[in-house]
């Protein structure tokens, strides 16, 4: 499946917090940039194989 999501990362000294708005309790963190947006990627594709063909459309995705 692919669609294009919104990806919000912010970094401080103790790390990287990523989140996707579009995606309600999508959240993530990891030592850098790179490892969180690399666990949000994983969040994501696991938070949008739960949801239903109707839901997906909402997002433009298109199941493969």
């Amino acid at each position: 499946m692919t669609c294009k999501l919104t990806a919000i990362i912010e970094q401080d000294k103790d790390g990287a917090f990523a989140y996707c708005p579009e995606l309600k309790g999508c959240h993530t963190q990891g030592e850098t940039v790179e490892e969180a947006l690399a666990n949000l990627r994983e969040a994501a594709e696991l938070y949008l194989e739960t949801l239903e063909r109707s839901e997906l459309r909402r997002f433009g995705a298109t199941p493969l």
